[in-house]
């Protein structure tokens, strides 16, 4: 009599696609480490300055104290960010490395794992909706594409704070006040999705279902709690150096690296009133998250978007923050087809 054997289960679609993102993951390792280079003129990159800054703190010098001396429209290399990374940075110098180099090596390693982290998180997201393929390009799209490889090559602190937006944006549906708590690390690094703070006071409401009001208010307090809680030394220290480094982001002269002037430049406007079309924009699309028009990341999308639309300042290593949203979005529209396409069939059969 032949055997019983046992068969064998093929392996399913989720291990096949986890093992090419794996291939993907260390191809983008191998491709993204060739671009650590040893600096040549660090003083122009904004990363070299983050270090400054830390040797700054190091030294017990106030790194925002710089701002007071300026007109508020020329840029020098002010201290414009919250100030967590600068504390970070000072807190690696105090455990020893001291040299820029040291230093850089360091945070290098950081933000490379952070770049692999938004490449799963994208993927993650994608899989788990049954989108594999998606997945694998959403991941091939982010780790390769040229605002991902020169933001490496410039060694921009941008991959912290955006893994943790993502990461953010993900948990929402289930842990809505860890996502919070994670929005606002990534504020306290770099502010640059301070836009994207209505959205989660609007999510922070639909989801209040009796109790919104006060949803609102714990979502808007645990944002505002870790730029808050770091900023506080700094605003004891020198209140107004503080205050006018950080506002420096809103009056400063326009500026980018494309030669493509804003719709305010070519208007003439300057300074707050200059943001004026950004703002209007930003609140139609705070509208339509209200209204539910529009999915979570397309929102984001729209979000990034108008900000490198319309900001008057617009640097390349922006342009990172809009790419993960892309294949997100087309995830959302995916996913709405199918729920129409069921819809339909449903009626059909009636």
């Amino acid at each position: 009599m032949p055997e019983n054997r046992p068969t064998k289960k093929p392996w399913n679609k989720h291990w096949i696609a986890l093992l090419v993102f794996g291939l993907v993951a260390i191809a983008g390792i191998y491709v993204h480490t060739r671009l650590w280079t040893p600096p040549q003129h660090p003083e122009r990159e904004d990363i070299y300055y983050s270090y400054v800054e830390g040797s700054r703190l190091v030294e017990g010098a106030n790194p925002y104290k710089r701002i007071l001396q300026s007109d508020m429209r020329t840029n020098d290399k002010y201290s414009t960010y919250f100030p967590l990374f600068y504390l970070l940075s000072a807190l690696t110098q105090r455990a020893g490395l001291d040299t820029y180099l040291s230093w850089l090596a360091f945070w290098r390693v950081v933000f490379l794992v952070c770049n692999l982290g938004i490449s799963f998180l994208i993927f993650q997201i994608c899989a788990a909706e049954g989108q594999f393929l998606l997945g694998i390009f959403g991941a091939l799209f982010w780790l390769f594409n040229r605002w991902t490889i020169d933001l490496t090559s410039i060694d921009h602190l941008d991959f912290l704070p955006l893994f943790l937006l993502l990461l953010s944006l993900k948990l929402i549906p289930r842990r809505f006040w860890l996502a919070c708590i994670l929005f606002s690390f990534s504020l306290a690094i770099k502010q640059i999705a301070i836009l994207a703070l209505p959205l989660y006071l609007v999510w922070a409401w639909q989801m209040g279902s009796e109790r919104r009001w006060k949803s609102l208010i714990q979502a808007g307090a645990l944002i505002i709690s870790i730029p808050l809680v770091v900023s506080i030394p700094f605003l004891v220290w020198n209140a107004r150096a503080f205050v006018q480094s950080i506002l420096f982001s809103a009056t400063r002269n326009p500026e980018d690296h494309f030669d493509t002037p804003s719709i305010d430049v070519l208007l003439g406007m300057a300074g707050l009133p200059a943001r004026i079309p950004m703002f209007v924009l930003a609140g139609l699309t705070y509208a339509l998250a209200f209204f539910q028009r529009i999915p979570k990341y397309a929102t984001l999308l729209l979000i990034m978007a108008i900000i490198f639309g319309f900001n008057s300042v617009l640097y390349r290593q922006y342009l990172v923050w809009l790419m993960p949203f892309i294949p997100l979005a087309v995830l959302e529209a995916t996913r709405a087809r199918d729920l129409t396409a069921r819809n339909l069939t449903g009626f059909e059969n009636l």
